[in-house]
């Protein structure tokens, strides 16, 4: 490659559209730094030969940890190349390869930075060659995404099977953690025990390592002690006003140990990011002291600019302060059984039912709303998702049926090429002026 071409590609990587947020807790910087320095070990020891998986989100990551095995997130590796301003360029890369320019980028980020010429240029030194790459099947895309991964590197690649409710529950954040035999259907969890069993012969046949049920139960002991918490942390900040954090300082401290869950680091960062959130409230520290709204962010968080939701803080004393992530983390993990892998299953089997299926989602969205004093609420949609996409004319039925307006915004999470800042921040300074009823400061 010549001296210009060099140049160009170096140019086409630093290009950037967003801002990084400002971090504000010691807890976010230790988390970010701490995911920095794990992934430096985690390269270390694929060098030497060391076992690696790539899996999705909806994966149950507990059993690769019950076996030591390294594993790197889909889309974690997805928001950090966004985050790091090279998602134009890798989607680039895979749209010059012949793939048409409206697949979910959220899910093939990670495919299209396989596409790089020199890899080792990517985020934190590129993504190692993994040796095995699991999936579920919760929509038409995953699979075909993931066997072109696995086609990519020439690695086996194992799909865990989705499946859908027969019956619509109340108040399912309530049963989760010790209903869960009745909330998700006996016939569900039965299946997905065998897929799990599947999954760890899978493992071991390409890995060559042993699952440990000793360790999976201390795994499982872990995560539960973190579940807990996350929702002292989400309810302390529910029941502040005005608020002492936005999800720019909550998102980081809660995703980097949700990708490390069942470990002891995440339960010790869990618990020091709610005692330093206590010490704000203690201390009577806030976001905006002049607090005039309370912001709902629903959908997944905007990667390439996480610095935008501070602007409107300082313009109308306006502050997102909820996200799916630490509603997640409080209301969707805490898990309690007798047998540690039919537990694990109920963990995960009713998680895209949570996320993406009304009513299962629009009565918890509005549930969380309502406990967090939510005025206005902004979704952010990626058409090219059908995850993220569907069930949004129901949502938007369910807020207006509670009466807390709510603004559709359409915008990829991770990619940069279509987003306008001006044109957004118009939409909201209307939304919230307007819809809300709150001028500027």
């Amino acid at each position: 490659m010549g001296e210009k071409s060099d140049t160009m590609l170096a140019n086409k990587r630093m290009q950037a559209k967003g801002k990084a947020s400002v971090k504000r807790l010691e807890t976010t910087k230790k988390a970010t730094a701490f995911q920095r320095k794990w992934f430096q070990g985690l390269r270390e020891r694929v060098e030497k030969g060391e076992p690696l998986a790539f899996v999705n989100a909806d994966v149950p990551q507990e059993i690769f940890r019950a076996m030591d095995i390294p594993y790197i997130v889909n889309q974690w590796w997805s928001s950090l190349c966004s985050a790091k301003q090279m998602s134009s360029y890798y989607l680039g890369l895979i749209n010059d390869n012949g793939y048409r320019k409206d697949l979910c980028r959220y899910c093939s980020l990670s495919l299209a930075s396989a596409f790089d010429p020199e890899p080792e240029n990517g985020p934190w030194g590129g993504l190692p060659k993994p040796t095995v790459a699991v999936t579920r099947l919760t929509c038409d895309s995953q699979a075909k995404i993931f066997e072109l991964w696995s086609r990519k590197f020439g690695v086996p690649f194992y799909p865990l099977e989705n499946t859908v409710p027969r019956a619509i529950p109340d108040n399912w954040w309530q049963k989760a953690p010790r209903q869960w035999e009745d909330l998700f259907e006996p016939h569900r969890l039965d299946f997905m025990v065998e897929d799990f069993k599947g999954l760890i012969r899978f493992l071991e046949t390409h890995t060559g390592k042993v699952f440990s049920e000793t360790k999976f139960k201390e795994i499982m002991n872990l995560v539960n002690q973190q579940a807990y918490y996350n929702q002292l942390t989400r309810d302390l900040i529910a029941q502040t006003s005005p608020s002492p954090v936005s999800i720019s300082d909550i998102v980081p401290a809660v995703m980097v140990p949700q990708w490390q869950r069942g470990t002891q680091w995440a339960v010790d960062i869990a618990r020091s990011l709610y005692e330093e959130v206590k010490d704000l409230v203690t201390c009577g520290e806030a976001v905006c002291q002049n607090e005039n709204v309370r912001l709902m962010w629903l959908g997944r968080g905007l990667w390439f600019n996480l610095g935008f939701y501070q602007h409107f803080e300082r313009k109308y004393g306006a502050v997102f302060l909820w996200s799916i992530y630490l509603g997640l983390a409080a209301d969707a993990y805490a898990r309690y059984g007798e047998d540690p892998l039919r537990t694990l299953t109920s963990r995960f089997v009713g998680m895209e039912d949570m996320l993406h299926m009304p009513p299962w989602n629009s009565d918890w969205y509005i549930k969380e709303a309502k406990k967090n004093k939510i005025d206005g609420v902004v979704h952010l949609i990626s058409d090219s998702c059908t995850q993220s996409a569907g069930g949004t004319y129901f949502i938007k039925k369910a807020f207006e049926k509670a009466g807390i307006p709510l603004l559709q915004l359409h915008a990829d999470p991770v990619d940069a090429r279509g987003w306008d800042e001006s044109a957004m921040i118009s939409k909201l300074d209307e939304f919230i002026t307007d819809r809300i009823g709150v001028k500027p400061l």
